[in-house]
């Protein structure tokens, strides 16, 4: 495979343009047509590249969960590119996609829904190996279902156990051990935290970026909590009604948000002394979200934005660099 590589010359494992999944609307019951279409991912374009973690941040319905879903194939984009190493996914059927399987993997959100019930840990970790022919024998396989438990800080003995016998952080090692058996390159974690207590939450992360140390793992990492995302994340992406906001290193981000959206979310990141949690600035956003189905024009987020004016109602704006590898979509900024 040929790889791809960023402007910068720097190789490039994921590169994802114009990305767009819009869910169509069709009413009728005899003659189907359709009638509208929900505009869950709009535009959004992002590199990662090898050993690289990508946070993307948003609100819930903003469309993280479906980029990442549509980055992998498992559902299919309206328009747009992703190449997974100089290869372009939306050209390759669903049959030939098999081969990126085992290289594209993702960790859910639900450490419990995303497990077979009815299947013991060792099974369930050691179904890539069988589906994708990897790991020798039943006994290799055997052995490096143990090997991969122990990777991920659990006793090999607990392999004939059933996913109701752990504890949701141990689910959740399961599921990242399931996600490494394929030996993937790059893989997609759905909010992998946010389901477990707050303790329990560092030990995951320190697991994550320990293998991706190891493994030179690229991560889509997806949240809602930016304090998470700051601890594991190489670059943010901030995304709104199925858009692009703003992207920046972790450290320029938290440092200096300048998109309206982004403070916003800053703000309402609690800061562990009390003195300067009332000192700082609260910025509270008007309203909910907009329907996908039914977007503003120009600038998504100006309905709640305060600073928009008349202007941002007639100009989309574009993602545009202001300073090293930072980009804003916002006229006013």
């Amino acid at each position: 495979m040929t790889i791809e590589t960023q402007s910068d010359g720097q190789e490039t494992t994921l590169s994802v343009r114009d990305l767009q999944v819009h869910f169509p609307i069709n009413t009728g019951f005899l003659i189907r047509r359709q009638t509208g279409a929900v505009k869950a991912v709009d535009g959004v374009s992002f590199d990662i590249g090898p050993g690289e973690t990508l946070g993307l941040v948003g609100e819930s319905g903003s469309g993280k969960t479906t980029t990442g879903r549509a980055i992998l194939q498992l559902q299919r984009p309206t328009a747009g590119s992703v190449q997974f190493r100089g290869v372009e996914l939306t050209d390759v059927s669903a049959k030939k996609m098999r081969p990126f399987r085992s290289e594209m993997q993702i960790i859910f959100q639900d450490p419990y829904g995303s497990l077979n019930p009815r299947m013991s840990a060792g099974r369930i970790i050691g179904e890539p190996l069988t589906v994708h022919g990897l790991g020798g024998d039943k006994n290799e396989r055997r052995d490096r279902v143990a090997d991969l438990l122990e990777r991920v800080g659990m006793n090999p003995a607990m392999m004939g156990r059933y996913p109701h016998e752990f504890s949701g952080g141990q689910r959740q090692r399961i599921g990242i051990a399931r996600a490494l058996a394929g030996e993937p390159s790059f893989i997609v974690c759905d909010e992998p935290v946010s389901a477990l207590d707050v303790s329990i939450q560092a030990q995951i992360l320190n697991l994550l970026s320990d293998l991706q140390a190891e493994f030179n793992l690229s991560y889509l990492f997806i949240a809602h909590d930016l304090s998470v995302v700051r601890h594991i994340s190489d670059r943010v992406a901030v995304m709104y009604l199925g858009k692009i906001m703003e992207t920046a290193s972790s450290t320029e981000l938290y440092e200096n948000p300048m998109h309206p959206y982004t403070r916003a979310l800053m703000s309402a990141v609690p800061i562990p002394d009390p003195a300067l949690e009332r000192q700082r600035e609260r910025i509270v956003l008007a309203g909910d979200m907009p329907s996908p189905i039914n977007p503003p024009s120009g600038c998504v987020f100006r309905t709640r934005c305060p600073i928009a004016t008349e202007e941002c109602a007639q100009e989309v704006p574009l993602l545009s660099d202001r300073s090293d590898r930072h980009q804003v979509a916002c006229i006013k900024v």
